[in-house]
Parts: C-alpha cells; sequence; structure tokens
C-alpha cells in the first residue's frame, strides 16, 4: 500500500531548465517579431513564460502527499496549457519563420489529418475525462508511486492530454479542424461533470493501493474540484469573448450593407 511516507522527488532542480529555456526560446522569438515591425501582444507572452515556468516549478513538489500530487494534476493538465494556449505558440512560430521549408513542415503538420483527429472534440474528450477515472479508479496511481519512469510517463501524459484539449476548445492557432461555439461548450460542461464527479468519488475512497490519510484525501479531493472549476470557468470565459467577437463582426457587416 502507498501512503503519504512512500514519497520520492518528483523532480530536482534541473527540471526547471528546460522551462526556462522554452520560455526564453518565446520570448526571443516575440522580441524578433517587434523588431522587424510586427505587433504582438505583451500578455501572451507574459502568459507563455508563466505557463512554462509554473509547469516547471510544480515538478519539484514533492511527491506523499495526495494534495501535492493534485496540485501537480492541475498545474500540469489544466492551468499550465491553458497559458500556453493563450499565448498562441504556432501563431508565433509561423509567423516568425521565412518562408521556407520549415514553415511548410510545420503547416503540413498542423493541418494534417492525424493532427485534425487529434483534437477533435470526441477524441480530446475521451481523453481529457477517460484517463483520469483510467489513472484514480485503477491501480495505476498507485504504481505511479512505486516506479519514477511511470510517474514521469503519467505526467507527459496528461500534460499532451491538457495541451490537446486545451487548443480543440480554444481554437486560438490555426487548426485543420474547426468547431462551432456550442460544441465546444458542450464539451467543456461534459468534461467538467466527469472531473467533478471524479472528484467527489476521491473525497470518500482513495485510488486503488494507497493509503492517504482522510484529511490530505479530502483537500486533495476539495482541490482537484474547485481548482478544475476555475480553469472550467477560464476557458468558459474565452468562449464567451470568442462569441462576443463573432456577433460584432457579424453585425458590423450588417450594418455596413
Amino acid at each position: 500500500m502507498i501512503g503519504m511516507h512512500a514519497a520520492h522527488s518528483s523532480g530536482s532542480a534541473a527540471g526547471l531548465v528546460p522551462a526556462l529555456a522554452v520560455a526564453v526560446a518565446y520570448v526571443w522569438a516575440a522580441q524578433r517579431l517587434r523588431r522587424r515591425g510586427d505587433s504582438w501582444s505583451g500578455w501572451r507572452t507574459l502568459s507563455f513564460v508563466v505557463g512554462v515556468l509554473a509547469l516547471g516549478a510544480v515538478l519539484q513538489l514533492p511527491d506523499g502527499e495526495f494534495t501535492a500530487h493534485m496540485t501537480q494534476h492541475l498545474v500540469i493538465g489544466m492551468l499550465a496549457p491553458l497559458l500556453i494556449v493563450l499565448a498562441r505558440p504556432f501563431t508565433l512560430m509561423l509567423r516568425v519563420l521565412p518562408p521556407s521549408s520549415s514553415r511548410r513542415a510545420l503547416l503540413r503538420v498542423v493541418h494534417s489529418r492525424w493532427s485534425g483527429w487529434l483534437i477533435s472534440l470526441p477524441v480530446v474528450a475521451v481523453l481529457e475525462a477517460g484517463s483520469l477515472w483510467a489513472l484514480y479508479r485503477t491501480p495505476l496511481f498507485a504504481s505511479t508511486q512505486q516506479h519514477p519512469w511511470l510517474h514521469a510517463l503519467v505526467h507527459l501524459h496528461v500534460l499532451l492530454t491538457g495541451l490537446l484539449f486545451t487548443f480543440a476548445i480554444c481554437q486560438l492557432d490555426p487548426v485543420r479542424r474547426r468547431y462551432g461555439l456550442l460544441p465546444r461548450a458542450a464539451t467543456v460542461v461534459l468534461t467538467g461533470a466527469a472531473h467533478a464527479v471524479l472528484a467527489k468519488s476521491l473525497y470518500a475512497e482513495p485510488p486503488p493501493g494507497t493509503t492517504f490519510t482522510p484529511a490530505d484525501l479530502a483537500a486533495g479531493a476539495k482541490l482537484m474540484y474547485y481548482g478544475g472549476d476555475v480553469v472550467e470557468i477560464a476557458l468558459a470565459v474565452v468562449l464567451a469573448l470568442q462569441w462576443y467577437r463573432a456577433e460584432g463582426r457579424a453585425l458590423a457587416r450588417t450594418q455596413a450593407v
């Protein structure tokens, strides 16, 4: 049985170095764009830097307590992906890269059939909700506490799933397949409901094979429930702003006729 005393460190201070390098690369690209006279929002740069640095920092939390793990889960799988996607990294790369084979290759990847499949709403919904239930309602979570390689692999999966889900919902970068506001909003609501039900179940019963203290388990479950709500509300705000702008453009076209 895995309890709070079977902790292992999820990373070292060196884990911050890749995050810092990625943040520096983004800042350099944004400054290069501005130097040639193109505009790029400083808020996007700030969003990206905060997102990747939060990702690097949260990996330094020691494992063992369920609350610490849930903090990692929220940042890696929800908050950091949202901040990164709001920064429109693919748009920045496409604007910075000169017309060359590298830019064409990136466009082919972004517009490819398999990338369109990966960020289709049914796929991201199943990945987002299903992988969490598989992690916390099977012995998988207990196994991650015993095997560092599996622990790292699950973290990577959570990050990639969060990025795919947020890319599909926000649709800020160029993507192959675009969905309307209503199906995207419905996807947020449904996955949010699955997230909330799982959090409530964890409040009552720990993941199989673990022996967290009742107080720690309750605190972690509450963090999952309310922290998830905060990020999901932020996604809803993004969708609402997109609706508002779309309606504004439609009204302007009507008045221009």
